[in-house]
């Protein structure tokens, strides 16, 4: 029996590790391209595109900066990419990988191990910085759950909490074409990195 094949190929021409990712076979370009076409909430919202995980994950780091004081551009970094893995293992909300158990999670630690040391960041986040960023992905799937996945605020509280109203006050979500959101994405890791 032939070796099971545990690579992908990416867009890039790179072929990735799944099991064993490398920083090396990691690109921005893949990542952006990927996570504009993967959906939040398993596509269940309202609007004419899916609610992307790049659209999401320029949200977080949006919320991080405005919940932080002074975020140093590599958190903001490290805010932008909180769910970059999910360019190759998709996204699945909460209940289900609380299902698949401790393996799906330790997939994504090395994946994101991978992206972190690629783009100059520590493989894994002190844990102020990771429970920041946590903060700021809670409150952008309340926001997301009130106003795109048809939760009540009341269950949105239940499973998000309650959200000051100062940290979401002014956003609001967009649903655009995968290219013009993976346009945004790759502009703001850009100038994210340009801060450095």
């Amino acid at each position: 029996m032939p070796p099971r094949r545990a690579w992908q190929r990416m867009l890039s021409g790179r072929r990735l590790d799944l099991l064993d990712p490398t920083p090396v076979d990691i690109e921005i370009e893949d990542i952006a391209h990927g996570l504009a076409f993967v959906a939040r909430w398993n596509g269940q919202t309202m609007g004419d595109w899916p609610y992307s995980v790049a659209e999401h994950s320029l949200l977080v780091e949006a919320i991080f900066s405005r919940i932080t004081p002074r975020p140093a551009p590599r958190w903001q970094l490290a805010a932008l990419l909180h769910d970059a893995p999910e360019y190759v293992i998709g996204d699945m909300i909460s209940p289900v990988k609380d299902a698949v158990g401790a393996e799906y999670g330790a997939l994504d630690a090395r994946l994101a191990t991978a992206i972190h040391i690629r783009f100059g960041l520590p493989g894994v986040l002190p844990a102020p910085v990771k429970k920041k960023i946590k903060s700021a992905d809670r409150l952008s799937a309340w926001l997301e759950a009130t106003h795109i996945a048809g939760f009540t605020e009341t269950e949105a509280n239940r499973f998000f909490g309650r959200p000051d109203p100062k940290a979401l006050a002014g956003l609001t979500l967009q649903l655009r074409p995968p290219a013009q959101v993976r346009a945004a994405y790759l502009a703001r890791h850009e100038a994210l990195l340009a801060r450095l």
